[in-house]
């Protein structure tokens, strides 16, 4: 029996559905259990205006897709409802549709379900997301821990393969599990937040959770909402900010997800020329649909509402702003004005970010976006999308094919090293050694660094020591700070076995140890975002390969002096102008023996001498170690 008198609608949800601007609609549409007249059992509500006859099916009533149709209602939303008494929390269902087209009839999964079964199965659970959570003191002040101003180090994990249990057939951690060895990890290491690569499930692990077929459902392989939620939780409760990654993006062609749901391209674009992506072989949304609009960005405010999310970085951006993006000429269409852009992808994206921060304003929300497109990191207002950041790809790319250089040569590519201050403060940028970096072929960080083992290591401590030296939040992704050799498999475990050799050991302790400084020294990110932040002291000596600039805080006596050498020569008595004298205590070496390196460094400090040089009234003569950073507070 269904009941159809029963509906939390009200008319104001559906003029707001309508509109594309009833955000919260997530908790009217999907399954929600409740109570009625003292009968208890479960809500469903759909948007399919399209289908003919919809029936919901599962453990319940033998799969039978007569004995418990829906009714559409009156309002002409496309919403189809009913409430059916003796359905619990747990129950497996799925819509039966058959559409008003072509005879068409399918078995779709709750678009707005709030749990799955295990893939590779593929239906709904009926669940109730009730928590106790224990994270008041956290959200109470993550304001200040979300800032602009504060320090954003960030710890990019993979839950599946972050850890595994080789012992048990090479199995998952759950999220209960995890709650205890990455939270411990990660407050050790000294990173600020973690980033998790897609939690929402998704039928094709391989896929990493970029081909999303629940956007309101954590990925039952690890546990479930609660057990997220408690995660989640554990990380609030020792000080972590938890960042998802979201894909509004795409989604995949699964019979039983959003493609073609009703019959009819209701979610997609039906013009292949905007609703199929050629490069991951899946659909785009069409973003000029109000209902479609709902439907993504209450799936993001579902996230900060039920998970207490601080921070959404949404992928691909890229690929939302350009028709022509991964397409030849004659495979798009330009827009009303004859231009390339997606002009229902960019008023969707302000709508977006107006969207989260007027609700919460103390989280962030961060762009991956690869090209040139103006203000991504700037306000609506003002003519921006709205994101408070962007990952900063060009630092990446250009940083990472010089550190892959042979020293000898890096002096004719010096220009890679030094552009990035051009447009360092054009946005609120992230610099990401991510995913991406090691993956499909590319190798691991240290397998992209030239030379020797000793080489290596030196390197890739270089290059997380400029990274963190350098304006902009960090990013690193897991396995990078201990070394990993290994390409990443997201089929296996991180070689944490690595970490029982010297060269990877010092590589541990010297991202602890730059996580510690970028967060006790207000110089190396309070103006992360401001040229008022950064000053060159020398970005012209090519022939050598060394740089050095100096980061400053609002605090006008508090500076860091940063100086790079990019050879694994020894420079002697090497100059370095500074704007105080005084002692330059030597806070942070990267060739120091307890990072395994050689131990070649400035005996804890310097004394700036009334001399001149490069334009400042003081200098100081210092030993600069092979292919080593050093950090000195004067």
């Amino acid at each position: 029996m269904v009941r159809h008198d029963v509906s939390p609608f009200t008319d104001h949800d559906i003029y707001l559905f309508k509109e594309g601007n009833n955000f919260k609609i997530y908790d009217k549409l999907g399954s929600h259990p409740m109570i009625d007249d003292g009968l208890e059992g479960v809500y469903f509500a759909v948007w399919a205006p399209n289908a003919e006859k919809i029936s919901v099916i599962g453990d319940f009533n033998g799969w039978d897709k007569a004995s418990h149709p829906l009714t559409p209602r009156w309002d002409g939303s496309g919403i189809w409802e009913g409430f059916i008494p003796g359905i619990t929390n747990g129950a497996i269902y799925k819509y039966h549709i058959l559409s008003k087209y072509n005879e068409y009839s399918v078995d779709k999964c709750d678009p707005y379900a709030a749990y799955y079964e295990v893939p590779p199965k593929t239906a709904s659970v009926v669940w109730d997301l009730n928590y106790a959570w224990n994270d008041d003191g956290w959200m109470t002040t993550r304001r200040k821990a979300n800032a602009l101003n504060a320090p954003f180090s960030v710890y990019e994990a993979h839950l599946g393969s972050w850890r595994r249990v080789p012992e048990e057939d090479n199995r998952f951690l759950t999220y209960r599990e995890l709650a205890g060895y990455l939270t411990e990890y990660v407050k050790e290491m000294g990173f600020t937040h973690v980033e998790l690569l897609p939690v929402m499930e998704h039928p094709f692990y391989g896929s990493w959770g970029y081909q999303t077929v629940g956007y309101f459902a954590p990925t039952s392989r690890y546990g479930t909402p609660q057990d997220l939620m408690y995660l989640i939780d554990q990380l609030h409760q020792n000080g972590i900010g938890v960042i998802i990654d979201w894909v509004p993006s795409h989604f995949p062609s699964d019979e039983h997800g959003l493609a073609y749901f009703d019959g009819t391209y209701l979610y997609e674009h039906q013009d292949p020329q905007k609703g199929y992506h050629p490069e991951w072989n899946s659909y785009i949304f069409n973003y000029g649909r109000n209902e479609v609009r709902n439907f993504l960005i209450s799936s993001a405010m579902f996230w900060l509402d039920k998970y207490h999310i601080d921070g959404i970085r949404v992928d691909a951006v890229a690929s939302m702003l350009y028709l022509d993006y991964a397409r030849q000429n004659g495979d798009w269409s330009p827009n009303i004005y004859g231009g390339k852009e997606d002009l229902d992808a960019i008023s969707f994206l302000k709508r977006l970010n107006e969207a989260v921060y007027g609700a919460h304003p103390d989280i962030q929300t961060i762009a991956e976006e690869s090209t040139a497109w103006p203000m991504v990191s700037r306000p609506t207002h003002v003519g921006g999308l709205g994101f408070g950041m962007k990952w900063n790809m060009g630092w990446m790319h250009d940083t990472l094919t010089y550190m892959s250089k042979d020293p000898l040569y890096r002096k004719y590519r010096h220009d890679q090293l030094t552009f990035s201050i051009w447009y360092a403060f054009a946005e609120n940028f992230v610099l990401p050694l991510s995913h991406d970096e090691v993956v499909h072929g590319k190798g691991a960080l240290i397998g992209k660094m030239p030379g020797d083992e000793w080489q290596r290591s030196a390197n890739l401590r270089q290059l997380f020591g400029y990274m963190y030296g350098h304006p902009g939040k960090k990013l690193l992704f897991m396995g990078g700070e201990i070394s990993q050799w290994k390409e990443w498999d997201h089929e296996e475990s991180l070689e944490w076995h690595s970490l029982n050799y010297p060269f990877q050991q010092g590589i541990q302790k010297w991202v602890k140890d730059l996580n510690h400084l970028y967060r006790t020294e207000p110089s190396l990110h309070e103006l992360d975002f401001s040229v008022k932040g950064f000053e060159w002291i020398d970005c012209h000596d090519w022939e050598e390969s060394v740089i050095s600039f100096i980061r400053k805080s609002k605090n006008a006596n508090e500076i860091i002096l940063v100086v790079c050498n990019f050879t694994p020569v020894v420079r002697e008595n090497y100059i370095v102008g500074v704007p105080r004298g005084g002692f330059w205590r030597e806070i942070l070496n990267s060739d120091s023996e307890i990072y395994a390196g050689s131990g070649c460094g400035n005996a804890g400090g310097a004394q700036a001498v009334p001399i001149p040089a490069q334009g400042r009234d003081f200098s100081l003569s210092l030993k600069l170690p092979p292919l080593g950073v050093l950090f000195f507070k004067g």
